[in-house]
């Protein structure tokens, strides 16, 4: 018998936010860390960890408030730093009961949160 999978037998695939500036949103969330997979006029298509697809879509004007979905990271404080030595202006760290977290605002407006993980000891 082969290695059990230990991981959860599901992940979300893909999820989706609206950009009135759809080459700088795909440019800044390369600089999140974000891996590119595709860009035309009408999308683009970034991979995170675990193989989530964020889809990038155009909307009609500039935006304002939460990005629809959030991020964490392995190290908070390392990427409060690489993002503010990369000139996009974090906010600062908050800390709270589960997570250390900032935003950070994407070019059409919507702030993206960036969190600590806190995932668990079992493989993901």
């Amino acid at each position: 018998m082969g290695e059990t999978d230990a991981r959860p037998p599901v992940w979300i695939g893909h999820v989706t936010m609206g950009t009135c500036r759809l080459a700088e949103s795909y440019e800044f969330m390369q600089q999140l860390g974000l891996r590119a997979i595709e860009r035309g006029d009408a999308v683009g298509i970034l991979e995170l960890r675990g193989g989530t697809h964020l889809v990038l879509l155009p909307s009609d004007g500039p935006a304002a408030g939460p990005a629809p979905f959030d991020l964490m990271v392995e190290d908070v404080n390392a990427t409060h730093a690489r993002l503010s030595e990369s000139g996009l202006a974090p906010s600062a760290i908050r800390k709270t009961d589960f997570h250390d977290s900032f935003t950070v605002r994407d070019p059409s407006g919507l702030d993206v949160t960036i969190n600590s993980s806190h995932v668990s000891d079992l493989p993901v």
